[in-house]
């Protein structure tokens, strides 16, 4: 069985799959689909438990009996309620992703990482990180994932490293983190092998090594891993360590790109913007900023809303730069607020008012350290009154996470 499970962990999202055992055999190198074994509906009816399971899965697969996922739901459950930990692993994952009963989804993980099932173990762990269906509790997290690590599970040596990491749930222990990022990434792992990668680019737990963060990087993003790809792509444009080359960068922005990473997108439309490793293109600029726009990318959504307003790849649509600038600008990118400060006060797609035109060059110039030579030229234009209410506007702001 296969199943897509969502995992946050951290602010990351991962998509992962989770194989459950098949009736499947090898025989002279090719596949061969097994037949149902005559005796082992009447073992499952005589209440074996492993039998229960094997049909089961014999009914999700179709495999010597007709597709039915319904019977396959019953014959697991009852095994799960003997006590089978993959029956009840596999009722878990159910409740979990189709269901979205996560409080159930955690009953039934519970009862099989009691029985020292890693897989359960690990996908535990991760329901108290993300407070799915229990308390969220970082301690608890890291004792599972650490009972799932001893056994070898990959995913929760990497989720482990990332507390230890982050000091979240354990003591902060670069040392420790790297240890379980390089168990795991010297058995290819790639979500290990990009933090790995990470850890000798910023010189964590470890000497800085830039070479060694490439290669590291390379082996994860040769595996489709979006955060090694991203890396290598902004290693490759600025040079870090490695000669610079535009080229390589943008390839490998394109990649993680093509998977959907706004920042990907993002860069890759900047590298469209400047010609840099790719002809000038604006329309291609474009493009690529409306993907990550899309996403709630806020550079993005501000460097779209100056290609609109400046008519860059796209007709000049001062409304529709400020709506752009708007939205970046409310999540707090300063360049965003300097732009749309300038729309307030030259009356540019939106009506000219002074007090919200000082409220945002004054958060832009903040964030920025630059623009204040423009905040001031505009006070001097401005009541004393006008500018004191700009300035409470501006304490008084909060800034609106993407949507």
């Amino acid at each position: 069985m296969f199943i897509p499970r969502v995992v946050k962990s951290f602010g990351l999202v991962l998509v992962v799959s989770i194989s459950l055992p098949c009736l499947t055999c090898v025989v002279s190198g090719q596949d061969r689909t097994v037949e149902l074994p005559k005796e082992l509906r009447a073992r499952a009816e005589h209440g074996e438990a492993d039998a229960q399971f094997d049909l089961g899965m014999a009914y999700d697969k179709g495999q010597g009996v007709p597709f039915d996922y319904q019977e396959a739901l019953r014959w697991w459950t009852k095994a799960a309620n003997q006590g089978h930990s993959k029956a009840q692993f596999t009722i878990g994952v159910i409740s979990q992703t189709t269901e979205k009963n996560f409080p159930v989804a955690a009953g039934w993980f519970r009862k099989a990482a009691d029985q020292g099932l890693a897989t359960a173990q690990e996908a535990l762990g991760t329901m108290y990180a993300n407070g799915q269906g229990v308390p969220q509790d970082y301690s608890e997290a890291s004792r599972w994932w650490r009972k799932a690590a001893d056994q070898g599970n990959l995913r929760a040596q990497v989720s482990l490293g990332n507390m230890y990491m982050k000091g979240m749930g354990v003591p902060q222990d670069s040392s420790e983190a790297l240890r379980w990022y390089r168990s795991a990434a010297e058995q290819g792992y790639a979500p290990a092998q990009a933090g790995l990668g990470t850890a000798y680019l910023n010189g964590v737990g470890i000497l800085q090594d830039q070479k060694e963060a490439v290669r590291w990087y390379r082996l994860a993003a040769d595996q489709g891993d979006v955060t090694a790809q991203l890396s290598l792509g902004m290693i490759y444009e600025k040079g870090s360590g490695i000669p610079q080359d535009y080229r390589e960068a943008v390839r490998w922005y394109r990649l993680a790109a093509e998977q959907g990473n706004a920042s990907a997108q993002y860069f890759l439309g900047s590298m469209y913007h400047d010609g840099n490793g790719v002809p000038q293109d604006y329309k291609e600029a474009v493009r690529w900023y409306r993907l990550a726009a899309e996403q709630g990318y806020s550079a993005a959504q501000s460097s779209l809303g100056s290609m609109c307003d400046e008519g860059k790849g796209i007709s000049r649509d001062y409304k529709e730069a400020v709506r752009l600038y708007r939205m970046a600008a409310e999540q707090g990118n300063p360049v965003a607020q300097l732009s749309l400060g300038m729309s307030y006060s030259d009356g540019k797609g939106v009506p000219q008012d002074y007090i919200q035109a000082y409220m945002w060059l004054n958060l832009g110039a903040a964030g920025s350290g630059i623009g204040h030579d423009v905040r001031d030229a505009l006070a001097r234009k401005m009541t004393p009154e006008q500018i004191a209410e700009g300035q409470r506007l501006a304490r008084e702001w909060k800034p609106t996470p993407a949507k």
